[in-house]
């Protein structure tokens, strides 16, 4: 970034016109390197340690594979791409902080998969951990119950294949910038939060 003008307020409520079009420009320089830091985060997932077959990284390349030779449309595989993407600061509400990131560049079906796919994924394994394998039923009536069933037995639950032939991060890398230039640029504040309705 280049040496530019800043703001000089220490509080919002004094700040001009002049002085948030000076933070505009500044967030829209900032906001064009999130697929990049996207890419970044996911690539933390990469780690030697995993109790699991292959690690969360390996497991988020494999899910949107499986989702692309399933014939899924572009904004699914990108979401099975980073579905597990807040595991690393988030890891027991992961599947929130991954919707919220994806929230302002896909559909409300997408955003709800990724919203409630750990409560779907506890299906295979919440018994073995006294947990209640069917707490996916309490949201039996919603639009999005048997896409999410789908999202989580197609291109979840079964992503641990260690000899599965993944694609690379570079073979996704087009549509993910695809999806998230589509709403790029301004939005309101209030399109862009979960209000209480939602």
């Amino acid at each position: 970034m280049t040496e530019r003008e800043k703001g000089t307020w220490i509080a919002m409520e004094e700040a001009t016109q002049h002085d948030f079009d000076i933070v505009m420009d500044w967030e829209e320089e900032y906001n064009a390197g999130l697929v990049d830091r996207l890419f970044d985060q996911l690539r933390m997932l990469d780690e030697a340690w995993t109790p699991y077959p292959i690690n969360r990284y390996q497991h988020s390349l494999q899910s949107a594979t499986r989702a692309y030779h399933d014939g899924a449309d572009e904004e699914t595989i990108v979401a099975a791409l980073l579905h597990d993407i807040g595991d690393v600061i988030a890891p027991y509400n992961h599947g929130e902080v991954a919707a919220a990131i994806m929230k302002p560049y896909v559909s409300e079906k997408t955003y709800w998969i990724l919203k409630h796919h750990c409560v779907f994924q506890g299906y295979y394994y919440n018994h073995y951990l006294g947990g209640d394998r069917l707490a996916r039923e309490k949201y039996r009536d919603s639009p999005y119950y048997e896409d999410c069933k789908y999202f989580c037995h197609n291109y979840d639950q079964n992503a641990f294949d260690i000899n599965y032939d993944s694609k690379p991060l570079e073979f996704f890398e087009p549509m993910v910038r695809k999806l998230f230039a589509k709403n790029a640029g301004h939005m309101e504040l209030n399109e862009r939060s979960d209000d209480a309705a939602a």
